[in-house]
């Protein structure tokens, strides 16, 4: 297995990294409840979960 002969420089690593960057979420607004999201995401509202607009799940009632 190849190993390298020399240690590489501290500014040779951070070149190669300089393309990793922290960007934003991209948001959309839910059709059907109107809310704020994150895209490709299923979200909560009211009790019900939401993915594409439509209702995937709903709360089960708790046991008392």
């Amino acid at each position: 297995m190849p190993n390298p002969k020399r240690r590489h420089s501290q500014q040779r690593s951070a070149k190669r990294r300089t393309h990793y960057k922290a960007t934003e979420p991209t948001l959309s607004k839910d059709s059907a409840t109107g809310e704020i999201h994150v895209r490709h995401r299923a979200h909560v509202s009211e009790g019900k979960l939401y993915y594409k607009g439509q209702v995937v799940a709903e709360k089960a009632p708790s046991r008392a």
